[in-house]
């Protein structure tokens, strides 16, 4: 069999060995059952600096990735990444483009799927797009960003959506409602299951005697991090023993540290930066609650890992988390609305949650239906699997 061509910005890159770890763990799983080849642009301003060694890789993916820069004009001319993006791989990778894959699945609307398309085209094999949340919630809202995302998604063979919310935003782009598959990303149970709270603060060196509410994720406004940050302050007074810890990075990182002090809570919003994917299990672990109050979603994976775990969660109703957090796992309030979301906190935490019911509830979401369901999509683009029922 011919290899199957990924092209995405969500994985993991020498500079960023916690981006898109998601999309590592669904290829890893994905390359068990065909043979594929991930090519992985990077930002020019990125690639200029100095590189670090290439993250390790699972067997099924060493040698098979390749990361290339991507070029493209700062500031301006955004309507033209998806051709930036194809003319850098072009300079980059001339030889690619002299073998034609099996398929190509874009795993990320804009530029990728764009670019994919055409791709596509020039090889002349069938187009799978991947959609995953913001790519279609915020870059397809207007602008030169949706009739491109529209061609893409019309020219698609296939279309993997994380969730029916996101199956809908397909929809209404022109995507054909036939060639839509949802498939929910999975949970590394392995990985993320319940573990001893005490042990895993210790091991993080968090203080005892402590609450932990966390967040994980990207500290930009579009996760909520500053409405968590509000939030918290409101509720601060009637719960003092918790605490609010931050791991992930990003541009509100700062402004986090001088809010939180100026709010007079500076002493309990703890800042850790990025952590590495393989440690996040303690974090889960270690907190009594997760808060992910984003403004959109599609699935965020961190939701997940958090329930395997057994820790409750408190996220906003956008996209496809009401699809994958129930009642007994979790409280969700409207997006931007820092009184609701505190209402919210104060519920989760005089609450008494089950544990080992949400990590059961988690364990549904698992990466070898993902691989499964994902190269019988693949395999019906080729016309070489059966139909599918629409989504």
């Amino acid at each position: 069999m011919n290899e199957t061509v990924i092209l995405t910005n969500l994985f993991p890159t020498p500079w960023e060995p916690g981006r898109g770890t998601f999309n590592l763990q669904a290829f890893t799983h994905l390359a068990g059952r065909r043979p594929l080849r991930v090519m992985v642009p990077v930002e020019w301003p990125t690639w200029l600096r100095r590189r670090p060694a290439p993250p390790p890789l699972p067997a099924g993916l060493a040698g098979r990735v390749d990361w290339f820069p991507y070029w493209y004009p700062p500031r301006v001319g955004r309507a033209l990444h998806p051709l930036g993006l194809l003319a850098s791989l072009a300079a980059a990778r001339p030889g690619r483009l002299l073998r034609r894959p099996a398929a190509l699945l874009a795993s990320w609307a804009y530029p990728d799927a764009v670019a994919g398309a055409w791709l596509a085209a020039l090889w002349r094999v069938p187009l799978v797009v991947k959609v995953h949340g913001s790519d279609l919630n915020l870059m397809a809202t207007g602008g030169l960003h949706r009739p491109q995302i529209r061609f893409a998604l019309r020219r698609a063979a296939g279309v993997l959506a994380v969730s029916e919310a996101l199956a809908g935003e397909a929809r209404s782009l022109g995507a054909a409602p036939d060639r839509i598959r949802v498939i929910y990303n999975g949970v590394d149970t392995a990985r993320f299951q319940p573990g001893d709270r005490r042990q895993a603060r210790q091991a993080l060196g968090l203080a005892p005697g402590r609450r932990v509410l966390l967040f994980v994720g990207n500290l930009k406004d579009s996760k909520g991090c500053q409405d968590l940050l509000a939030a918290f302050a409101r509720v601060a007074a009637a719960q003092p023993r918790v605490d609010l810890h931050y791991v992930g990075n990003g541009p509100e990182s700062d402004s986090l540290a001088d809010r939180a002090a100026s709010l007079g809570i500076g002493e309990r919003v703890h800042l850790h930066g990025g952590r590495p994917h393989t440690e996040l299990g303690q974090w889960f672990n270690a907190a009594n609650w997760t808060a992910l109050p984003s403004h959109a979603e599609g699935v965020p994976n961190c939701l997940l890992e958090s329930m395997a775990c057994g820790t409750p969660v408190v996220a906003s109703r956008v996209g496809g988390i009401p699809e994958v957090v129930p009642d007994e796992a979790g409280i969700l309030h409207p997006p931007r609305r820092e009184e609701e979301l505190a209402a919210a906190l104060e519920e989760a935490m005089g609450r008494r949650w089950d544990r080992p019911r949400i990590a059961s509830h988690a364990a549904g979401f698992d990466w070898a239906t993902n691989a499964r369901e994902t190269d019988a999509l693949l395999s019906r683009a080729t016309g070489t699997g059966e139909e599918f029922q629409t989504s």
